[in-house]
């Protein structure tokens, strides 16, 4: 029987990336999005509902999440589902979790210009294995081959 597992975002972070290092050095960041939806009741009043969503990311593409990624900042993502299952150590029982290990990453906007920084933001945009990252504006392009 055949299958499909892929999930499509576009969000704002809920929180500053959290990353973090296996014991064989492989980035993670975890991310929490923020997806709305706005519709119309049959009784003609809007809406609003608000979705959040973890996110995980792995090796380079976790590293440049944390680096250029600040909560409130919009973002799209592509992925696939993943269903995590532990024990809980407090109470023993069986815990699951649903989230999305994102495969493909665009920053929208661009990159705020900080400290010590000249000239205008520049627009992201990198090509990495099993994964990549982009972003989206008319500003000046750097790009990275990983």
């Amino acid at each position: 029987m055949a299958s499909f597992n892929k999930v499509i975002l576009l969000g704002n972070l809920t929180r500053d990336p959290e990353v973090r290092y296996t014991p064989k050095g492989s980035a993670v960041c975890d991310l929490g999005i923020a997806v709305n939806r706005v519709y119309t009741t049959e009784g003609g009043e809007k809406r609003e509902e608000v979705t959040y969503v973890d996110v995980v990311l792995w090796a380079r593409l976790a590293e440049i999440a944390g680096e250029y990624l600040k909560k409130g900042r919009p973002i799209f993502i592509e992925g696939r589902l993943q269903m995590d299952t532990w024990d809980d150590k407090q109470t023993g029982q069986k815990r699951t979790r649903l989230r999305v290990v994102g495969e493909t990453m665009q920053l929208l906007g661009s990159r705020p210009s900080g400290a010590g920084a000249s000239g205008p933001a520049e627009t992201i945009v990198a090509k990495i294995p099993g994964g990549s990252i982009s972003c989206l504006s008319g500003r000046p392009v750097r790009q990275w081959e990983g």
